[in-house]
Order: structure tokens, then sequence, then C-alpha cells
């Protein structure tokens, strides 16, 4: 009979030791989700914040360029200084395909209105002009609404 008490007592280690290297790897799974989560939350705000800050940059180039500098120049300036093909490089590197065609949109719009900018015309007061910035606001409501499909929130 004392191998059966051996058998037992082998049979319930493996199976408590199995149960916590699962439990182990469930909880393993989960947090690197988060973390992964996380990640592509923190690259989603800080690109929405660094093309905002190139727009109102390019856009206070636009009325009021540095004295001495071609406007095209101070307008293409700002947005070089933004830091915004930064961020938008790592955004590429990390989100799903889905969202970096989503980044990309809100990125050619931007550029767009780089150019509009750098060559002042349309007017800064003209209906054209509004177009183009409501289209890249567009851009960017469509983008916000597939990040937060992405991290699972509600739209």
């Amino acid at each position: 009979m004392e191998w059966t008490t051996l058998a037992a007592t082998g049979l319930g280690a493996f199976v408590g030791v199995g149960s916590t290297l699962l439990a182990d790897r469930v909880r393993w799974r989960r947090d690197l989700a988060e973390r992964t989560r996380q990640e592509r939350k923190e690259i989603y705000v800080a690109c929405l914040t660094k093309y905002r800050q190139a727009y109102e940059d390019m856009y206070a180039a636009a009325l009021r360029p540095p004295a001495g500098v071609p406007l095209d120049t101070a307008v293409r300036e700002a947005f070089r200084a933004s830091g915004c093909d930064e961020i938008r490089e790592s955004a590429l590197v990390c989100a799903p395909q889905e969202m970096s065609d989503v980044i990309e949109a809100v990125y050619a719009t931007l550029r767009q209105l780089q150019d509009v900018l750098a060559a002042a015309d349309p007017p800064l007061d003209s209906p054209a002009f509004q177009e183009h910035r409501l289209a890249h606001a567009k851009a960017v409501w469509a983008a916000r609404a597939a990040m937060r499909r992405d991290l699972g929130q509600r739209s």
C-alpha cells in the first residue's frame, strides 16, 4: 500500500504545480495584453496631440510669420518642429494595419493643410480654407473613434 500513497502524493504535486503554472501563464497573458493596450493608448494620444500641436503652430506661423522669414519657410518649420513625424513613425510601427491607415489619413490632411497654409492660398478666412480645416477635423474624429474601438472602449 505504500506505493499508492506515494503515487497519490506525486499526482497531487503534479496537479498542484500544473495548475499554478497554468494560472501564472493566464495572468502573464492578461498582463501582457493590458500593457500592450496601455502602450497603444499612450502612442495614440501622443500622436493626436502632436498632430494638433503641428496644426496650431502652422496656423500661428501663417498668421504671423517671424520677421524676415518667408511664410512658406515659417509654416514648414513649424510643422517640422512639432515632432509629429517622429510620433507618426512610432505609431505606424506599433499600431495594427487598420489603425496605421487611420493615422496616415489624419497625417495626409495635416500635410494638405501645411501646403495650404504655406502658400496662403486660399486665404485663412475663406470658405475654401475652412473646407481643408474641416476635412482634417473629420479625419481626427474618425481616428479617435477607431482608436477607442481598438482600445476596447465605446465610441
